[in-house]
């Protein structure tokens, strides 16, 4: 018998790796605030809730997709949440980036009631989402991972159980260090060879073959090149997770000097208006600095 799946969260992520899962042929049940996402998904098979709550009571294994840690609180403590309709066995995933420290801490509130809480944030942006590639990490009990990896598979390629609650929260924080230091070395790279009068394409195929290799260089420069900007992950969501990074830092006194930089400069672009376009638009902030734009000619 096939395991009872839920989804609550069908943005960006959520609604592609909650379709990855109807696609295996998972029962589903999902959550969402807005209508039209879950309408979307019962088009094509998915039995919608009423509330988290709803979703707890159909499903073997809950999976979440949120923005930040009030909202997974909300969704697993609040009224109409996850902990009011859980039961014993209840397995809840969560794929959100979100604070180590609540992460631990909603696991020992779920474990109180026999419900096992896995942190499992992902990588691998839109593209990895919708092609099923994602890289997940994974903190909780190697047990409930092993109840869950085959529904798992549906949406990623890699799956790294990291450690106990909230190791997989703190192998995203790491991730995203990565993640923030690429797209600012990528921008900095197009607009100095834009600048001294190399092309920028060529740069990049040049370049992309050795140690310089990168996820963000094979993928990133193509969508700059045509002037596409729009999301495969909000700037601002970026800028979040580097709260999330500098805060653990602190609590750690983990030195983070290029870390804290970064953040500014996602900072400066939801200052600019840009926090809804991708985090590789950090380039937008240097353009502004250097009076210049990267030329889409070089496509």
């Amino acid at each position: 018998m096939k395991l009872r799946l839920g989804f609550i969260g069908l943005g960006l992520m959520g609604a592609p790796m909650a379709r990855n899962l109807l696609k295996a042929g998972f029962p589903l049940t999902v959550h969402n605030r807005s209508r039209e996402a879950t309408e979307a998904l019962a088009g094509q098979g998915a039995t919608v809730a009423a509330s988290p709550k709803g979703v707890a009571v159909a499903s073997d294994i809950v999976f979440l997709s949120l923005p930040d840690t009030p909202d997974v609180e909300a969704v697993i403590l609040g009224p109409q949440g996850i902990l009011e309709g859980g039961r014993k066995g209840l397995i809840v995933v969560d794929h959100s980036t979100i604070q180590p420290a609540a992460a631990r801490s909603l696991a020992e509130r779920l474990q109180a009631a026999g419900i096992e809480f896995l942190d499992a944030p992902v990588s691998g942006g839109d593209i990895g989402a919708r092609d099923g590639t994602l890289s997940i990490m994974v903190g909780g009990r190697a047990r409930a991972l092993e109840q869950v990896r085959p529904a798992l598979l549906a949406m990623g390629k890699t799956i790294t159980h990291v450690g106990e609650s909230g190791a997989g929260q703190v192998a995203k924080a790491c991730n995203q260090i990565m993640v923030a230091a690429q797209m600012v070395a990528l921008a900095e790279l197009l607009l100095l060879a834009q600048a001294s009068g190399a092309d920028p394409r060529r740069v990049v195929e040049a370049i992309r073959g050795g140690a310089a290799q990168c996820w963000t260089l094979d993928v990133k420069p193509p969508r700059l090149f045509r002037g596409e900007r729009s999301p495969g992950f909000k700037a601002s969501m970026m800028l979040k997770d580097m709260g999330i990074v500098l805060e653990t830092a602190r609590a750690y006194r983990a030195p983070m000097p290029a870390s804290a930089v970064n953040q500014q400069l996602f900072l400066s672009m939801l200052s600019l208006g840009m926090g809804d376009l991708d985090n590789s638009a950090v380039i937008g902030v240097l353009e502004k600095m250097a009076g210049t734009r990267l030329s889409e000619s070089a496509a």
